[in-house]
């Protein structure tokens, strides 16, 4: 079987049309869109993998308080593995949303920016 001839054609447009949009939304007063840079981008994936990481660990912490209140004899049991459930939920939350402030904080320019006048 013969080997199709590969279409870049589709590739050029969805490149223009990107370039396009970049261009109409800093016409929209956005401004200029350079600090979009691979630094930037790969700061915002590792603000992604850690939320994903945090909901897998609160996921895990879910199912463990299920496990440990499917197994309480009493009441008082059941109302001390949910007392620390919440401690532990409210504790990691706390850690985790100063973690993510403080990584949005490091991602955004904030108006610094290099001798030419474009943020970093």
């Amino acid at each position: 079987m013969a080997k199709k001839k590969q279409d870049t054609s589709l590739t050029a447009d969805a490149f223009a049309s990107g370039e396009e949009l970049v261009q109409q939304m800093e016409q929209a007063g956005l401004g200029p869109l350079r600090w979009l840079s691979t630094s930037w981008i790969e700061a915002m994936a590792e603000l992604n993998n850690e939320v994903v990481s945090f909901v897998a660990d609160r996921i895990k912490e879910d199912v463990k308080t299920q496990h440990k209140i499917l197994h309480c004899k009493d009441a008082t049991e059941v109302r001390e593995a949910q007392r620390e459930f919440l401690e532990n939920a409210y504790a990691q939350y706390t850690e985790e949303t100063g973690k993510l402030i403080k990584m949005s904080l490091d991602v955004m320019p904030l108006g610094k920016s290099d001798t030419k006048g474009t943020p970093v």
